[in-house]
């Protein structure tokens, strides 16, 4: 799992293939995605998700904090789609206004609002740069799911594999990682990733707080993605775990869904 990480090029095709797959069927469920769209990736990295995307035509923007992987997305999307109109930008979307990049007929985020600080600012700065009929997706694990502290990119393979034992109290979560000899980089990410976590009921609230309203909500017992990583067939789960509030976050290892205004 660790080597997911590491391995860059064989993480940007996963993301590509499982957004081609799952995430662009998801969305034309609610709204047109064709090679007139403007898509705005939050938290691209090298951009493995915007690249279905970019084979359709669309003008794309992605937006990262982490200059090394905006400037290998951007060699490899010049490699692969050469004429493509698509660009990744180095910025914090915080600090982005829509004057600098326009508004968007999808807004997408997968895997990234959990690690997003002062997320009801978040909500409420993103509407500028939505179209009127723009919408915006979100795929993301709950806090409370087995692996929802990101613990996978542990580098000792016992806590790589451990699930829930992000749901330690905080001085003891970080007792356990430093005990296990994880370094200060990974421990450091690790308690941002603890501080920054989001349950679905938590989402819920943001969502309806700041003006949005859901097209589509979809709970998934296997992860779309685990269909690329592990050969896992992804499987949506039972509407009986699914309708209980804050308990159904053990049990779902993703969440998709749709917001408009």
């Amino acid at each position: 799992m660790h080597d997911r990480h590491t391995n860059r090029q064989r993480y940007f095709r996963e993301q590509a293939q499982t957004t081609q797959k799952y995430v662009i069927p998801y969305l034309q469920q609610v709204t047109p995605v064709t090679g007139e769209s403007r898509i705005l990736e939050v938290g691209c990295g090298e951009g493995g998700n915007l690249m279905p995307f970019v084979e359709m035509g669309c003008e794309v923007i992605g937006v990262d904090i982490n200059q090394g992987k905006i400037d290998k997305g951007n060699a490899i999307i010049k490699e692969r789609a050469p004429e493509a109109n698509a660009s990744l930008r180095h910025d914090n979307i915080y600090d982005l206004n829509e004057t600098e990049i326009g508004t968007f007929d999808v807004i997408f985020l997968r895997d990234v609002i959990e690690h997003l600080p002062d997320q009801d600012r978040f909500f409420k700065h993103v509407q500028q740069f939505m179209k009127p009929t723009g919408v915006i997706f979100f795929g993301f694990p709950p806090w409370r799911m087995p692996f929802g502290g990101h613990q996978q990119i542990c580098e000792g393979k016992i806590l790589s594999k451990l699930p829930f034992f992000h749901l330690l109290p905080t001085p003891l979560y970080a007792m356990v990682l430093r005990a296990f000899g994880e370094s200060d980089r990974v421990v450091n990410s690790l308690l941002e990733i603890k501080e920054t976590g989001i349950s679905i009921h938590r989402f819920n609230q943001l969502v309806r707080r700041n003006g949005f309203r859901f097209a589509r909500q979809t709970y998934y017992f296997i992860n779309p993605n685990y269909e690329i990583k592990f050969g896992l067939t992804p499987r949506v789960q039972t509407p009986l775990i699914a309708g209980i509030p804050h308990l159904r976050d053990f049990f779902i290892t993703c969440y998709y869904s749709v917001i408009r205004r």
